[in-house]
């Protein structure tokens, strides 16, 4: 290590060890050479609902905090929480994010917020959860989040990305959620997983917005087009497919919704992932 990363880090543990939000790095996993995930200590304080985001960041060099909004991958009731990131290789905070280790420490306000949460919505029998990227991740807190299967009949989560690669740790959460003791039946029975890819050969190929547009979304679930009496839907993922998904949801006549005004769905407009 050379000196000026020696003193880097050390200026971090020194600011970490002494900063009242820090929370310690419990696992650190890379899925690909742009993409990794981590979990970190939960705040006493902390109460949030399945779906929500909060900032979260590291020191900067005048020990200013440097933070961003994450959405908790993790669910409401995991005694830590987990986070999904991409690597950006000269992103003021992922820079330095991704080379965290087990044992380091990270900021974790506890004021949860977002718009992806079903007390958003109106009551309906299917959940559709339509991804791009690391937008996956409240969803991955959602569908191991008991409260969800009690409201929907179906629950269909989507997730597209470039490469197949990048559809691992979505993978990993599922398999996670069906062997879960507090989910895993009903899971198993009302879970739907739908992974398409847009660059490499794959079960599925396409844009989620071209495979919706198309109808080759719902004739392969075997599930009717959205209707507003029935169909809710939850979106997060980059900035053009969010655009795309909320014309689609218009033209079936669905509206957006909100925590103070639940409607037929909800977009995160926070971050795009």
């Amino acid at each position: 290590m050379n000196s000026h990363a020696s003193v880097e880090r050390a200026f971090t543990k020194e600011a970490m060890d002494s900063h009242p939000d820090s929370q310690i790095v419990t696992a650190v996993t890379h899925w690909t050479d742009t993409l990794f995930s981590f979990r970190v200590s939960r705040p006493d304080a902390l109460r949030f609902r399945s779906g929500e985001f909060v900032m979260i960041g590291l020191p900067g060099e005048d020990s200013k905090p440097i933070l961003r909004a994450y959405s908790i991958a993790s669910p409401a009731w995991d005694e830590e929480l987990e986070f999904y990131s991409i690597k950006v290789p000269d992103g003021p905070l992922t820079s330095r994010l991704q080379k965290i280790a087990p044992g380091d420490r990270v900021i974790v306000k506890s004021k949860p917020v977002g718009t992806l949460v079903v007390d958003a919505l109106l009551p309906g029998s299917t959940l559709w959860m339509l991804s791009t990227g690391t937008g996956i991740a409240p969803f991955a807190s959602l569908i191991r989040d008991p409260d969800v299967y009690e409201k929907y009949e179906r629950i269909i989560l989507t997730h597209t990305c470039r490469y197949a690669a990048q559809l691992e740790y979505g993978k990993a959460v599922i398999d996670l959620a069906r062997t879960d003791p507090l989910v895993g039946d009903v899971v198993q029975e009302k879970l739907t997983y739908y992974p398409t890819t847009t660059v490499d050969t794959s079960i599925k190929q396409g844009r989620i917005t071209a495979l919706i547009d198309s109808q080759a979304l719902f004739t392969d679930l075997q599930q009717p087009a959205w209707h507003k009496d029935t169909d809710r839907v939850m979106i997060c993922g980059s900035l053009d497919m969010n655009k795309d998904l909320i014309a689609l949801c218009e033209a079936q006549d669905l509206e957006e919704g909100s925590n103070n005004s639940p409607a037929h769905f909800v977009v995160e407009r926070a971050f795009t992932g």
